[in-house]
C-alpha cells in the first residue's frame, strides 16, 4: 500500500442532497433526498478503496461526485490539491484526465455504433494535445494489447465481442488518459463467474504495472476482499466503517458490517455451520427521511436512547480495533472468514 504522503484523491465532508419538489408549474421544494451525507476518506496512489453496501446506499452517487458528474450540495473532492467540485471549463476538463471510469454494464457502456478504435480513442479526440493525431491508432492498438485483446480488432463493432472482452475495451478507453485514479463502479457484476476473474486479475495487473489508485465499488464482498487494500462500507449516505481489508472482514466492529459479513455465502460447510447469521428486521429507512441520530439505529439490536439522540462520528473506539467505526457500541468481532 502507498504511504500517507502519496495521497492522491481527499474527500472532504461530501454532501449530495436531491431536492424533493411538488407542483407543476410552481415547484416548491418540500425535502431533499439525502443520497451522500457527510463523507471523508484518502486514497493512497497505488491503493484499492473498496466501497461497500446495499443498493440505495449512495455508492453510484458517491462515484458521480469524485468525477464530477454531479456537483456537490457542499464538501470538496481534492484530485492532485485541486477541488474539482468547484472547477469549471479547461479547468475542468485537464482535471477529469486524471480521474477516469470504468462503468458497470459493458453492454449499454460501449456506442454500438462505433468502432473499438473509435471507442478507445474517443478521448484523443476530447483532449487532443494528449496525442498527435497522427499516433492514435497505433495508441489505441496498443491499450487493446495491453488489456488482453487483438489488436488487429481495432476495426469490429462492440457486438462482435462477449461481455468480458466489452469489459476489457472500456478499460482500455479508461486507460487512454493515463489516469493516476479510476473509479470501477460496479466493473465485474455483470460477467459471469470465470470472466469475473480475469477481469479482476487484470485490474490488479494494470495497478502494478502503471501504480493506478482504484476506487472500488461493489456488493460482492468476496470480490471486493479479493482486490481492496481497504474498505469503506456505506449505509443510507454515511461511512459507517472504514478500515484495513483484515480488520473489515475478520475483525468488524459496526452492527451493520456484521450483518453484511453474517450474509456471505461460505463453501465449507464446517463454516456455515460454525457461523451466525445476522437477520436485520424492517426494510432501510428513506434517504428523504432518515432517522434521528444514527441511521442505522432502527434495524439495530443494539440501539439504546443515546442512538436516537446522538449522532455516531467515524472515530476510533475503545472497542472497536485500530479502525473507525460510527457505533456508540462498536465492538470488534471475529466472524467466518470470507474468501
Amino acid at each position: 500500500m502507498a504511504t500517507p504522503s502519496e495521497v492522491v484523491l481527499e474527500v472532504r465532508d461530501l454532501v449530495k442532497h436531491f431536492p424533493l419538489t411538488q407542483g407543476i408549474l410552481y415547484k416548491r421544494q418540500i425535502g431533499a433526498i439525502k443520497a451522500v451525507d457527510g463523507i471523508s476518506f484518502d486514497l493512497h496512489r497505488g491503493e484499492t478503496l473498496g466501497i461497500v453496501g446495499e443498493s440505495g446506499c449512495g455508492k453510484s452517487t458517491l462515484a458521480k461526485l469524485l468525477m464530477a458528474l454531479e456537483r456537490p450540495t457542499s464538501g470538496k473532492v481534492l484530485v492532485g490539491g485541486k477541488d474539482i467540485a468547484a472547477a469549471r471549463g479547461s479547468e475542468l476538463k485537464h482535471m477529469r484526465r486524471n480521474i477516469q471510469m470504468v462503468m458497470q454494464d459493458p453492454y449499454t457502456s460501449l456506442n454500438p455504433r462505433m468502432t473499438v478504435g473509435d471507442i478507445v480513442g474517443e478521448p484523443y479526440e476530447i483532449h487532443s494535445e494528449v496525442v498527435p493525431k497522427g499516433d492514435r491508432r497505433k495508441r489505441v492498438q496498443e491499450l487493446l494489447e495491453v488489456v488482453g485483446l487483438n489488436p488487429d480488432h481495432i476495426n469490429r463493432y462492440p457486438h462482435q465481442f462477449s461481455g468480458g472482452q466489452r469489459q476489457r475495451i472500456g478499460i482500455a478507453r479508461g486507460l487512454a488518459l493515463q489516469p493516476e485514479i479510476i473509479i470501477c463502479d460496479e466493473p465485474v457484476s455483470a460477467l459471469d463467474v470465470s470472466i469475473q476473474a480475469q477481469v479482476m486479475n487484470l485490474l490488479d495487473g494494470l495497478q502494478k504495472e502503471f501504480n493506478l489508485a482504484y476506487i472500488f465499488i461493489a456488493h460482492d464482498l468476496s470480490v471486493v476482499r479479493h482486490i481492496s487494500d481497504r474498505v469503506g462500507v456505506m449505509y443510507l449516505g454515511k461511512m459507517v466503517e472504514l478500515g484495513k481489508d483484515t480488520e473489515i472482514y475478520d475483525r468488524p466492529s459496526h452492527p451493520y458490517t456484521q450483518a453484511l459479513l453474517s450474509a456471505v455465502p461460505v463453501p465449507d460447510p464446517d463454516g456455515r455451520e460454525q457461523r451466525e447469521r445476522i437477520i436485520l428486521q424492517g426494510d432501510p429507512p428513506s434517504p428523504a427521511n432518515p432517522p434521528s441520530g444514527c441511521r442505522f439505529r432502527t434495524r439495530c439490536w443494539k440501539a439504546q436512547d443515546i442512538c436516537a439522540e446522538q449522532e455516531p462520528l467515524l472515530e476510533i473506539r475503545d472497542k472497536a480495533g485500530d479502525h473507525p467505526s460510527a457505533c456508540h457500541f462498536a465492538e470488534a468481532a471475529d466472524v467466518v472468514h470470507v474468501n
